[in-house]
């Protein structure tokens, strides 16, 4: 198993910076990878769980893949392996790099995103989360190839040094998600290819999202963690509690207003 720990390289945190996001090739290896499909593949086996995973019975998904496939939100608080890596010394030894501080746990999440799956039009995590002072910092694991046929996610460079857009509404038919960020005049989405095993860490403010799995028989899946600065005083209160990297709870006060579009929504995003 793949344990070495290592903080990016000044060049990588400068890509980080210049650009809003970096990613890490082959940063788990395809044991920890197996690990993980194999984990939430029985989970998903097991049914429904509170708070965490509904899907639907067959019966009453009628033809929506994604309601007998949805993701998993917050698994490491039922479940150890999920923990184990939200929680992974070699994550936090980059986020550390990357926030210039200590980092925090705030999310865990699970997509499948199986053949035929909507995509999730273009956001910004931060919108969600509402950390503030700063921003949040997603660490996305591939554990499938993630490419341009299976829904792989893209990103806009650029906007990670911009404010929080207010959204549009999606096109329902392409994306799972209601809400959509287009891309600002001048910039341009960039698609990010990954191996499995390979994580793309990227700015709260970063404009990124996906299209449709338009694969016959292929999952595009994925562990996500969200991660705060120490130095952040509010964030939504549907993230808390907080995490050390060393599994200890951390208080940070609930940001209980509506955001800077007044239509922010302090849940599962």
């Amino acid at each position: 198993m793949a344990t070495a720990v290592a903080a990016p390289t000044p060049e990588q945190l400068s890509a980080f910076h210049e650009r809003g996001y970096l990613v890490m090739r082959g940063l788990f290896a395809p044991d920890e990878v197996r690990l993980l499909l194999d984990t939430f593949m029985a989970l998903h086996a097991g049914g429904p769980i509170p708070g965490c995973f509904k899907p639907a019975p067959p019966e009453q998904a009628k033809g929506d893949i994604l309601k007998l496939y949805p993701r998993m939100m917050h698994p490491h608080r039922v479940n150890d392996v999920a923990r184990r890596y939200l929680l992974d010394a070699r994550l936090a030894a980059i986020l550390t790099g990357l926030f210039g501080e200590e980092p925090l746990a705030a999310q865990s999440m699970f997509y499948f995103k199986p053949a035929g799956a909507r995509g999730q039009a273009l956001h910004q995590d931060n919108f969600y989360l509402k950390v503030e002072p700063g921003t949040c910092i997603a660490a996305w694991l591939a554990l499938d190839p993630a490419d341009r046929e299976n829904g792989g996610l893209e990103v806009v460079p650029g906007t990670h040094a911009m404010d929080i857009f207010c959204p549009e509404e999606a096109d329902s038919t392409l994306s799972f998600t209601r809400d959509y960020v287009p891309v600002p005049p001048g910039l341009a989405a960039v698609p990010v290819d990954l191996a499995p095993g390979d994580v793309l860490f990227f700015n709260g403010s970063l404009v990124h999202g996906s299209g449709p799995n338009r694969s016959t028989d292929r999952f595009r899946r994925s562990f996500i963690g969200h991660y705060i600065g120490r130095s952040s005083e509010r964030l939504s209160t549907w993230y808390r509690p907080i995490l050390t990297m060393r599994g200890e709870e951390v208080e940070v006060a609930a940001n209980t207003d509506g955001g800077p579009c007044g239509v922010e929504v302090a849940g599962p995003h």
